[in-house]
């Protein structure tokens, strides 16, 4: 069995990673973990000259990425493959998906409001409707997104 877990710089990050982990765990997966990184839409208009702009905007983003997550990964004493893509998330998730023949994709969602995911896109939306696997989404903590969302969450 494989579980392609996915990442990015957000705070749920480090939610995904512990969600991937406990299933890997159980079910005596392999766990590979996922960073798709996207160049800006502005890069493609930047000069042939500028590329190594990007190279640095792309590296930065995979250490930011990459360095809270591996400790935490590795901590968890749990195989896993490292795994850095390039291009649009949902196409890269999904065609490693089927390249690799996962059994399931570890996504978080960032809990947009519906306006906000309709007109932004959502990736993990995009992944559930052309994954070849199952797909768990995980979320933020109830309390972080009530307070996202400008309530509070109170204890009864």
């Amino acid at each position: 069995m494989l579980i392609v877990a996915c990442v990015d710089g957000s705070d749920l990050a480090p939610a995904v990673v512990d969600r991937a982990v406990e299933y890997a765990r159980r079910r005596e997966a392999d766990l590979h973990v996922v960073h798709v990184f996207q160049p800006p839409m502005t890069i493609y208009a930047l000069e042939p000259g500028l590329a190594g702009e990007a190279e640095e905007l792309e590296a930065a983003e995979r250490d930011a990425v990459w360095g809270p997550l591996a400790e935490r990964l590795d901590g968890s004493s749990y195989p896993w493959t490292r795994v850095d893509l390039h291009g649009y998330p949902v196409t890269q998730i999904v065609e490693y998906a089927k390249e690799t023949g996962a059994d399931l994709i570890v996504i978080g969602t960032r809990g947009r409001g519906e306006l906000a995911s309709f007109i932004l896109g959502s990736t993990s939306h995009g992944v559930i409707q052309q994954a070849p696997c199952d797909v768990l989404v995980v979320h933020a903590p109830r309390m972080e997104r009530n307070q996202t969302k400008g309530t509070k969450a109170t204890a009864s």
